[in-house]
């Protein structure tokens, strides 16, 4: 039995039918089932939260193995982010290991370091540590930016490439291996078969911020010129969007401020490689569907 976290979200939703069609019994940890669309009927459902202590402990009774995906990037009031990806990792583990589960895959990202600019990639560090320090047996998954035909970032930029100029926080200069959420998922199966260790998933080419929003836009068929806002101007705006529209902003200076952090892999492409997926292009995947 595996247990996996985020099983809704950009990668969880690629994951779980891959899961299934590998012939593993799956267990999901959600808030929503309906969000899990048709496979809530496939799999099991464990209705908590990374926040209920009691309700992981109940969730990871009988599974030998935990996927552990959820995170987010933004503050969910009351909960901080912090408190969410690097507290609600270390509730999982405690449950995992007082259950008896065998292995532990957890979902860090490229670049996660203590020293890091955004809170975000802070907590991702401190949760990588506490996996690393566990006794079970444990792997590391650390993408780059992961990206579906129509995950929030890529609809949010369609859309804005209906403007006559498309605007793009800061230079758009920090550069990424942007990753398919199939082909991550694929690599994330294929990596329960490897062994304990690190995989670093990126895709086969390195694009900068400015060269994803253009590639999103002419998939789109629009070719726009950038407009470039400054980042202190995009701080400000967003800092005024949040309090005025609250959790229904589309954005948040947390989420731009990512943007400016670069994830290239150390040898790029070649973890997704050894584990027997061949990464596709982001204009591919987005002009084919």
């Amino acid at each position: 039995m595996i247990l996996l976290t985020g099983a809704t979200g950009v990668i969880g939703s690629r994951l779980v039918p891959e899961l299934l069609a590998a012939g593993h019994d799956v267990r999901c940890l959600v808030r929503d089932p309906k969000r899990l669309g048709a496979n809530r009927v496939r799999v099991q459902l464990s209705l908590a939260d990374l926040g209920d202590p009691r309700g992981l402990r109940h969730a990871v009774r009988g599974a030998e193995t935990v996927i552990h995906l959820a995170a987010t990037i933004r503050d969910q009031p009351p909960n901080r982010l912090e408190e969410i990806n690097a507290l609600g990792t270390y509730r999982l583990l405690r449950a995992a290991e007082q259950a008896g589960v065998k292995r532990f895959l957890f979902y860090s990202a490229i670049g996660a370091s203590r020293h890091q600019r955004t809170r975000f990639f802070r907590s991702k560090a401190l949760a990588e540590e506490l996996v690393e320090a566990s006794e079970l047996e444990t792997t590391i998954i650390a993408p780059s930016i992961v990206y579906d035909r129509d995950d929030r970032f890529v609809t949010t930029m369609r859309r804005l490439a209906l403007l006559p100029m498309l605007p793009l926080s800061g230079p758009g200069r920090s550069s990424y291996e942007p990753i398919w959420a199939l082909d991550a998922a694929k690599a994330t199966v294929a990596a329960l078969d490897a062994g304990p260790g690190r995989f670093e998933l990126a895709g086969p080419e390195i694009l900068t911020h400015a060269q994803i929003v253009r590639t999103i836009a002419e998939a789109a068929g629009r070719r726009r010129s950038l407009l470039h806002v400054p980042l202190p101007v995009v701080k400000s705006g967003l800092v005024w969007l949040r309090r005025l529209a609250g959790e229904t902003a589309f954005a948040t200076w947390e989420e731009a401020e990512l943007m400016e952090v670069p994830m290239v892999a150390e040898r790029g492409a070649a973890d997704v490689r050894s584990l027997g997926v061949e990464p596709a292009t982001m204009r591919s995947v987005l002009q084919g569907g």
